[in-house]
């Protein structure tokens, strides 16, 4: 297993922490992390799709 620096292993925690919904992807090169990519989904509920779930 590979050695992970502080700094790197609190960015993730943080950014996990911080996200409701969406992806943390992790890319890893010769068992080193060199890039933390975040997407963020923002979820609005419409009118219509809470009346259908009422019939």
């Amino acid at each position: 297993m590979a050695f992970v620096d502080q700094a790197k292993a609190n960015f993730i925690l943080s950014t996990l922490k911080n996200i409701e919904y969406g992806t943390v992807i992790i890319t890893v090169h010769d068992g080193a992390i060199t890039q933390i990519d975040k997407t963020e989904k923002t979820r609005f509920t419409s009118k219509n799709s809470s009346d259908k779930n009422k019939k």
